[in-house]
């Protein structure tokens, strides 16, 4: 066991336990004496807690030194990867009125693939095969969804089934994705050190990923202006990339892109980016977090540029449709079919892919079964 390791598990002490808890999702520490946990989508409350704030503190500082990122009263937050893989956040006082706060994001040991997100009811079999075909057809991806809806999982099993043969380019703040593929490079963003310096964002990494033959350029989380480079690499020879964006529906995500791309010194217009944007993005995956505490998948949804008024298209190519509620209140439903072909489908055809138009039928709701508004 590595010197970190060891140091994580004296200064992590009081919630050990739950970090070797493989049920366990996420571990949330507000403050000293009030953590919570999520477990199967689930949040409680339990009676773990640090001896007191300075034993909290100490904690978080530790992390700090090990990665190399400062974190004090002037840069209050800190972003970080723990020996485990688990990601974590912190926020220090007096920024985080609660004390000392911080969220531990664990993430699977066993390697996760399609078949056991069918398996849990996230997506179907026939949406499944879909997303193989827009990966072989190398169509620009974007997953979108909600903090915890399982964005970095999907990211890392669409990434994992690319073909073996091309080079993946993977660039992330704070590194999380394990991408199992025979060609992949990884980046991590640095911030600046003590005396400001150093620092090297995801618009730099994103930049330099272009000069590094490419077959696909993987953008863990799009949050800052590197959105405008990625597009712009997307409009520009680097097809079937890929990334995750914070929205709650498709035509969200491509507004919040179009944000995000704004968000730099160039003084692009808007408009540019608009069509930028519009043109890039080929698929939006959309995924929510639903009131059971289940992740799916809500949206498969294919754009289709502007409208003559400027606006995003898009078209539901898959949509999941609830029609009630088992006794212990688990939602039904499904990942079904909405009826529409997408755009390229001439190009489904052309590569003899086997998902043939008849695939897109639309399906009824089950026998019995009323949709749920």
């Amino acid at each position: 066991m590595s010197v970190f390791a060891t140091s994580v598990q004296v200064f992590l002490g009081p919630v050990l336990p739950y970090l070797k808890d493989d049920s366990v999702s996420e571990i949330m520490i507000n403050g000293p004496s009030h953590i919570f946990i999520e477990r199967a989508g689930h949040v409680e409350r339990i009676d773990a807690k640090f001896d007191d704030e300075q034993a909290l503190m100490a904690a978080v500082r530790n992390i700090s030194q090990f990665v190399g990122r400062p974190i004090s009263e002037e840069t209050p937050f800190l972003d970080a990867r723990l020996p485990d893989g688990s990601r974590i956040h912190a926020v220090v006082p007096p920024v985080a009125k609660n004390g000392t706060t911080v969220c531990i994001r664990k993430f699977s040991k066993k390697k996760l693939e399609l078949k056991d997100l069918i398996a849990r009811s996230a997506l179907t079999a026939d949406a499944a095969r879909f997303l193989d075909v827009c990966l072989y057809l190398k169509k620009n991806i974007i997953v979108s969804g909600g903090t915890g809806s399982g964005k970095t999982t999907m990211l890392n099993i669409l990434a994992s089934r690319c073909q073996p043969e091309q080079r993946i380019v993977v660039l992330e703040d704070s590194s999380e994705l394990q991408i199992h593929n025979q060609h992949v490079v990884y980046f991590e963003g640095r911030p600046a050190n003590e005396y400001g310096k150093g620092t090297v964002t995801l618009r730099d990494l994103v930049k330099s990923s272009l000069r590094l033959r490419p077959d696909r350029v993987i953008v863990g989380e799009v949050r800052g202006g590197e959105a405008l480079d990625l597009i712009s690499s997307m409009n520009t020879g680097h097809s079937g990339s890929m990334g995750t964006v914070h929205s709650n529906n498709p035509k969200e995500c491509l507004t919040r892109l179009e944000t995000l791309a704004l968000m730099t010194d160039s003084e692009v217009p808007v408009q540019a980016v608009r069509a930028q944007v519009a043109s890039a993005i080929q698929i939006v995956l959309q995924l929510s977090r639903l009131q059971d505490g289940s992740r799916r998948v809500t949206h498969i949804s294919e754009c289709l540029g502007m409208d003559i008024h400027g606006n995003y298209q898009t078209s539901d190519i898959y949509l999941f449709e609830q029609w009630g509620r088992d006794k212990d209140g688990k939602i039904l439903g499904a990942l079904n079919p909405t009826g529409i072909i997408p755009s390229f489908m001439r190009e489904i055809e052309v590569n003899q892919l086997p998902f043939p138009k008849e695939m897109f039928q639309k399906k009824s709701v089950p026998s019995g079964q009323t949709q749920a508004a």
